[in-house]
């Protein structure tokens, strides 16, 4: 009994995310055949030396001449001249999709190069680290996680039904819903958090009363966690700040209203007020564990969570 789903895919990147799907593809035989594409020689020669595919390239549109699925792993700053250099050569009924973490500038970049005869089905799976590269990658990354498409207006639905398969076979579990929210989403659980955490780090680093090895030796866990968000793949976050502007900004400025809110508390001696707002987002924690999203155990359950952590 066969396993494959498409003759032949292109991996057009192949960092965290494209690597890993590529060890999934293979350890799942998804695939007669996978080829991959970035621009780096450096990290070609890697993933060759991974064996993460079955042909590599340099050139995109080499890559993705008739292939089935088309898979664009790159900074979302990237999308638009990625599809502009794939679409001269995209088989006929192929499906197109990414895995962004910002969608409504992905779709604004990508679909006005992508011809009538594919199927351009924006993705964006819900899962990483803070590693980042071919050897970053590893098979389940995307287990118990969630994808979101936003399919454009007119999608075909069983290229959509065809690709929700694919990643639910990696272990997914597919959700859709229109760019704009998705971005409005993203912006408050992902990237706002990690501009944080930079920022953070960055005051942390910026402090002339405490010593660069005070701030190392004595971290607690709450700024090492930090340490670990910050520790992202830096044009990746600067990519997102640019291309998700707008949701980016409206989080921020809640968050600035919402940070004055605990800062006068702090300063008044407002107990009851720390104490409510401490209590309401512990009951966000327990609910993240339910979910199923993470696990109850000492440092957060990374250890459990990915197996490549010592």
């Amino acid at each position: 009994m066969t396993n494959v789903q498409f003759e032949r895919i292109a991996l057009i990147g192949i960092g965290l995310i494209g690597s890993s799907i590529a060890r999934d593809i293979k350890e799942l035989g998804l695939a007669n055949e996978v080829v991959v594409s970035t621009r780096s020689p450096a990290t070609l020669k890697r993933a060759e030396e991974l064996g993460l595919g079955d042909r590599y390239t340099l050139s995109a549109a080499e890559a993705v001449e008739g292939a089935d699925l088309v898979v664009v792993s790159v900074p979302v700053g990237a999308s638009g001249e990625v599809a502009s250099e794939i679409a001269p050569h995209l088989k006929a009924g192929a499906i197109v999709t990414d895995v962004g973490s910002t969608k409504a500038s992905v779709i604004a970049q990508m679909q006005p190069h992508m011809p009538e005869h594919v199927h351009f089905i924006p993705g964006h799976p819900i899962a990483g680290t803070e590693k980042s590269g071919p050897d970053a990658g590893f098979p389940g990354l995307f287990r118990g996680r969630w994808c979101i498409f936003t399919p454009l207006p007119g999608a075909d639905k069983a290229a959509i039904a065809k690709l929700r398969h694919f990643w639910e076979t990696l272990g997914s579990n597919v959700d859709e819903m229109d760019a704009e929210h998705h971005d409005k989403v993203l912006a408050i659980v992902s990237h706002l958090p990690h501009i944080i955490a930079y920022n953070i780090v960055g005051t942390a680093d910026d402090l002339e009363t405490v010593t660069e090895s005070e701030v190392i030796k004595y971290s607690a866990s709450g700024f090492r966690d930090f340490t670990r968000l910050a520790a992202s793949d830096p044009t990746m976050w600067r990519d997102v700040c640019l291309h998700n502007k707008d949701a980016l900004l409206e989080m921020l400025a809640r968050f600035s209203e919402d940070l004055a809110y605990l800062q006068r508390a702090i300063r008044w001696g407002e107990g009851d007020k720390l104490f409510e707002l401490f209590t309401r987002t512990r009951a966000i924690r327990r609910s993240i564990v339910e979910a199923g999203q993470d696990v109850d155990a000492p440092d957060f359950g990374r250890h459990a969570l990915d197996p490549k952590r010592p």
